[in-house]
Protein backbone atom coordinates (compact mmCIF):
# COMPACT_ATOMS: atom_id res chain seq x y z
CA UNK A 1 0.00 0.00 0.00
CA UNK A 2 2.92 2.25 1.04
CA UNK A 3 4.50 1.55 -2.88
CA UNK A 4 1.20 2.04 -4.29
CA UNK A 5 0.88 5.33 -2.50
CA UNK A 6 4.24 7.26 -3.24
CA UNK A 7 3.68 5.63 -7.25
CA UNK A 8 1.01 8.40 -7.20
CA UNK A 9 3.33 11.23 -5.82
CA UNK A 10 6.65 9.82 -7.74
CA UNK A 11 5.84 7.76 -10.45
CA UNK A 12 8.41 5.72 -11.90
CA UNK A 13 9.34 6.61 -15.58
CA UNK A 14 9.68 4.47 -18.69
CA UNK A 15 13.81 4.89 -19.39
CA UNK A 16 12.54 5.53 -22.91
CA UNK A 17 9.21 7.26 -23.60
CA UNK A 18 8.61 8.70 -19.68
CA UNK A 19 4.98 7.02 -19.56
CA UNK A 20 4.60 5.75 -15.93
CA UNK A 21 5.54 1.91 -15.56
CA UNK A 22 3.03 -0.35 -13.18
CA UNK A 23 4.11 -3.39 -11.31
CA UNK A 24 6.36 -5.81 -13.18
CA UNK A 25 7.63 -3.37 -15.53
CA UNK A 26 11.89 -2.46 -14.85
CA UNK A 27 13.33 0.77 -16.53
CA UNK A 28 11.60 0.25 -19.99
CA UNK A 29 8.04 -0.34 -20.22
CA UNK A 30 6.40 -3.13 -22.36
CA UNK A 31 5.21 -0.89 -24.97
CA UNK A 32 8.93 0.04 -25.90
CA UNK A 33 9.80 -2.94 -25.27
CA UNK A 34 7.89 -4.39 -28.08
CA UNK A 35 8.45 -1.45 -30.32
CA UNK A 36 12.00 -0.41 -29.76
CA UNK A 37 14.09 -1.34 -33.11
CA UNK A 38 15.63 -4.87 -32.92
CA UNK A 39 18.06 -5.90 -35.13
CA UNK A 40 17.61 -9.53 -35.23
CA UNK A 41 20.77 -9.46 -36.35
CA UNK A 42 21.93 -12.77 -34.36
CA UNK A 43 19.89 -14.50 -36.68
CA UNK A 44 21.27 -13.54 -39.71
CA UNK A 45 24.35 -14.80 -41.19
CA UNK A 46 26.50 -12.35 -42.36
CA UNK A 47 24.68 -9.17 -41.25
CA UNK A 48 25.59 -5.71 -41.56
CA UNK A 49 28.15 -5.80 -38.21
CA UNK A 50 29.64 -9.36 -38.90
CA UNK A 51 30.71 -7.35 -42.70
CA UNK A 52 31.75 -4.04 -41.08
CA UNK A 53 34.46 -6.07 -39.03
CA UNK A 54 35.43 -7.90 -41.85
CA UNK A 55 39.21 -8.63 -43.10
CA UNK A 56 39.64 -6.34 -39.30
CA UNK A 57 39.60 -8.79 -36.93
CA UNK A 58 38.84 -12.09 -36.52
CA UNK A 59 35.50 -12.37 -35.13
CA UNK A 60 33.26 -15.38 -35.32
CA UNK A 61 29.75 -13.97 -34.53
CA UNK A 62 28.80 -10.55 -33.98
CA UNK A 63 25.38 -8.94 -33.16
CA UNK A 64 23.31 -6.01 -31.52
CA UNK A 65 20.37 -5.67 -29.78
CA UNK A 66 19.00 -2.31 -31.43
CA UNK A 67 19.39 -0.08 -34.40
CA UNK A 68 20.72 3.40 -33.21
CA UNK A 69 19.34 6.54 -34.53
CA UNK A 70 19.72 10.52 -34.18
CA UNK A 71 17.32 11.62 -31.15
CA UNK A 72 15.67 8.01 -31.19
CA UNK A 73 14.48 6.21 -28.23
CA UNK A 74 17.86 3.84 -28.35
CA UNK A 75 19.84 7.06 -28.37
CA UNK A 76 17.44 7.86 -25.25
CA UNK A 77 18.31 5.03 -23.29
CA UNK A 78 21.91 4.88 -23.80
CA UNK A 79 22.10 8.44 -22.74
CA UNK A 80 20.52 7.65 -19.62
CA UNK A 81 22.67 4.90 -19.57
CA UNK A 82 26.25 6.30 -19.54
CA UNK A 83 25.56 10.04 -18.59
CA UNK A 84 22.81 10.17 -15.99
CA UNK A 85 23.65 7.37 -13.64
CA UNK A 86 20.79 4.85 -14.64
CA UNK A 87 22.96 1.96 -14.53
CA UNK A 88 20.83 -0.59 -14.06
CA UNK A 89 19.09 -0.07 -17.58
CA UNK A 90 22.22 -1.67 -19.43
CA UNK A 91 21.33 -4.51 -16.63
CA UNK A 92 17.58 -4.84 -18.13
CA UNK A 93 18.36 -4.25 -21.62
CA UNK A 94 21.07 -7.40 -21.56
CA UNK A 95 18.90 -9.39 -19.56
CA UNK A 96 16.01 -8.78 -22.31
CA UNK A 97 18.77 -9.55 -24.98
CA UNK A 98 20.21 -12.36 -23.56
CA UNK A 99 16.31 -14.16 -23.64
CA UNK A 100 16.63 -13.24 -27.72
CA UNK A 101 19.89 -14.86 -27.91
CA UNK A 102 18.91 -18.14 -26.13
CA UNK A 103 15.97 -18.15 -28.74
CA UNK A 104 18.92 -19.11 -31.32
CA UNK A 105 21.36 -20.93 -29.01
CA UNK A 106 23.31 -17.58 -29.90
CA UNK A 107 25.03 -18.14 -26.50
CA UNK A 108 25.51 -21.88 -26.09
CA UNK A 109 29.28 -22.24 -26.92
CA UNK A 110 30.87 -19.20 -24.40
CA UNK A 111 33.13 -19.78 -21.70
CA UNK A 112 33.08 -15.93 -20.34
CA UNK A 113 31.89 -12.63 -21.16
CA UNK A 114 34.02 -9.12 -20.74
CA UNK A 115 32.94 -6.18 -21.01
CA UNK A 116 35.00 -3.46 -23.02
CA UNK A 117 37.19 -1.36 -20.05
CA UNK A 118 36.53 1.86 -19.02
CA UNK A 119 39.93 4.06 -18.51
CA UNK A 120 40.29 4.66 -14.48
CA UNK A 121 40.01 8.31 -15.54
CA UNK A 122 36.60 8.18 -16.85
CA UNK A 123 35.67 5.12 -14.89
CA UNK A 124 36.29 7.73 -11.84
CA UNK A 125 34.54 10.14 -13.19
CA UNK A 126 31.48 8.37 -13.86
CA UNK A 127 31.54 5.71 -11.01
CA UNK A 128 30.73 2.27 -13.18
CA UNK A 129 31.39 1.19 -16.34
CA UNK A 130 27.87 0.86 -18.57
CA UNK A 131 29.13 -2.06 -20.63
CA UNK A 132 29.53 -4.33 -17.57
CA UNK A 133 26.62 -3.63 -16.62
CA UNK A 134 25.31 -5.10 -19.67
CA UNK A 135 27.25 -8.39 -19.48
CA UNK A 136 26.26 -8.76 -15.98
CA UNK A 137 22.83 -8.64 -17.64
CA UNK A 138 23.80 -11.09 -20.13
CA UNK A 139 25.30 -13.34 -17.83
CA UNK A 140 22.27 -13.36 -15.15
CA UNK A 141 20.16 -15.27 -17.68
CA UNK A 142 22.62 -17.13 -19.56
CA UNK A 143 25.32 -17.78 -16.24
CA UNK A 144 27.77 -17.12 -18.10
CA UNK A 145 30.89 -15.67 -16.23
CA UNK A 146 31.50 -11.92 -16.75
CA UNK A 147 35.55 -11.09 -16.37
CA UNK A 148 36.71 -7.84 -15.96
CA UNK A 149 40.43 -8.64 -14.39
CA UNK A 150 41.72 -9.57 -17.73
CA UNK A 151 41.89 -6.77 -20.31
CA UNK A 152 42.45 -3.04 -18.86
CA UNK A 153 42.72 0.25 -20.94
CA UNK A 154 45.81 2.04 -20.20
CA UNK A 155 45.24 5.36 -22.15
CA UNK A 156 42.66 7.59 -21.82
CA UNK A 157 41.22 8.37 -25.55
CA UNK A 158 38.52 11.54 -26.56
CA UNK A 159 35.57 10.78 -27.06
CA UNK A 160 34.44 9.01 -30.39
CA UNK A 161 31.73 11.18 -31.40
CA UNK A 162 31.97 12.87 -34.85
CA UNK A 163 35.40 10.98 -35.63
CA UNK A 164 36.11 9.38 -39.10
CA UNK A 165 36.38 5.71 -39.39
CA UNK A 166 40.12 6.45 -39.21
CA UNK A 167 40.62 8.56 -36.35
CA UNK A 168 38.20 6.83 -34.57
CA UNK A 169 40.35 3.46 -35.06
CA UNK A 170 43.84 5.98 -33.91
CA UNK A 171 42.17 6.67 -30.95
CA UNK A 172 42.05 3.62 -29.53
CA UNK A 173 44.71 1.89 -31.19
CA UNK A 174 46.98 0.11 -28.75
CA UNK A 175 45.02 1.45 -25.62
CA UNK A 176 44.17 -2.07 -24.17
CA UNK A 177 46.42 -4.19 -22.31
CA UNK A 178 46.19 -7.97 -20.86
CA UNK A 179 46.47 -8.97 -17.62
CA UNK A 180 45.74 -11.82 -15.47
CA UNK A 181 45.81 -14.27 -19.27
CA UNK A 182 45.90 -17.08 -17.59
CA UNK A 183 41.83 -16.37 -17.00
CA UNK A 184 41.07 -15.97 -20.88
CA UNK A 185 43.60 -18.26 -22.79
CA UNK A 186 42.17 -21.35 -24.44
CA UNK A 187 38.36 -19.83 -24.13
CA UNK A 188 35.44 -18.43 -26.20
CA UNK A 189 35.01 -15.03 -25.23
CA UNK A 190 32.09 -12.58 -26.08
CA UNK A 191 33.13 -9.20 -25.73
CA UNK A 192 30.61 -6.27 -25.49
CA UNK A 193 30.08 -2.87 -25.77
CA UNK A 194 27.49 -0.19 -25.56
CA UNK A 195 27.06 0.80 -29.15
CA UNK A 196 29.10 0.11 -32.04
CA UNK A 197 29.72 2.81 -35.21
CA UNK A 198 32.74 2.06 -36.89
CA UNK A 199 33.95 -0.93 -34.61
CA UNK A 200 37.30 0.67 -33.56
CA UNK A 201 37.04 0.05 -30.25
CA UNK A 202 35.92 -3.65 -30.73
CA UNK A 203 38.92 -4.07 -33.16
CA UNK A 204 41.17 -3.08 -30.91
CA UNK A 205 39.98 -4.83 -27.90
CA UNK A 206 39.10 -7.87 -29.60
CA UNK A 207 42.61 -8.13 -31.10
CA UNK A 208 44.29 -7.58 -27.88
CA UNK A 209 42.52 -10.68 -26.70
CA UNK A 210 43.29 -12.77 -29.63
CA UNK A 211 46.84 -12.23 -28.99
CA UNK A 212 46.60 -14.60 -26.51
CA UNK A 213 46.39 -18.78 -27.17
CA UNK A 214 43.91 -20.64 -28.65
CA UNK A 215 40.85 -17.67 -27.90
CA UNK A 216 37.90 -16.75 -29.41
CA UNK A 217 36.02 -13.81 -29.83
CA UNK A 218 32.04 -12.82 -30.96
CA UNK A 219 31.10 -9.56 -30.18
CA UNK A 220 27.25 -8.41 -28.84
CA UNK A 221 26.19 -4.81 -28.19
CA UNK A 222 23.24 -2.67 -27.11
CA UNK A 223 23.12 -0.64 -30.21
CA UNK A 224 24.39 -0.88 -33.63
CA UNK A 225 24.90 3.07 -35.33
CA UNK A 226 25.14 3.00 -39.65
CA UNK A 227 26.70 5.92 -39.52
Amino acid sequence: MINDALSLFFPVLCAACDAGLVKGEEHICTQCLYKLPKTNFHSQYENPMDRLLWGRVNVDKAAAYYMFSKEGKVQKLIHKLKYKGQKEIGLTIGKHFAHELNETCWLREFDAIIPVPLHKSKLRKRGYNQSEYFATGISAVSKIPVITECVTRILPTTTQTRKSRYLRWKNVNDVFKIKNPHMVEGKNILLVDDVVTTGSTLEACAEKILELKNTKISVATIAYSAH
